[in-house]
């Protein structure tokens, strides 16, 4: 009996392979944090853009939605419990809006 299942990426690769720019940042990502792979890289860029897209859409609503104050306080709370945020001065969506990669990747523990 074969189980067909969808799984979802976890990681993107660029749009533009060669680009100088993006490879000099992500050697220097990799260097400074002693990441084997770029696909590494690639992997928390990928899930930095989930949460914020997720954040994005729950600061469309209206502040008194019970769907944006639900999904909203559990998005934060997940951003608490992984340390990306600090409890008790970044209590808004718009915090999560200014996340970025190496915020992630200073939580990364050395394997």
């Amino acid at each position: 009996v074969k189980s067909y299942r969808n799984f979802s990426k976890t990681s993107k690769t660029p749009r533009r392979p060669f680009e100088r720019e993006r490879m000099e940042s992500e050697m220097m990502l990799a260097g400074q944090f002693g990441l084997k792979t770029k696909r590494e890289i690639w992997r928390v860029q990928l899930t930095l853009a989930r949460i914020r897209k997720a954040a994005r859409t729950l600061l469309m609503l209206e502040p008194t939605d019970p769907k944006r104050i639900f999904e909203g306080r559990a998005l934060l709370k997940r951003m608490y419990k992984f340390g990306l945020l600090d409890q008790d001065t970044e209590d808004g969506l718009d915090y999560i809006l200014s996340l970025n990669v190496t915020k992630f990747l200073e939580r990364r523990l050395q394997t």
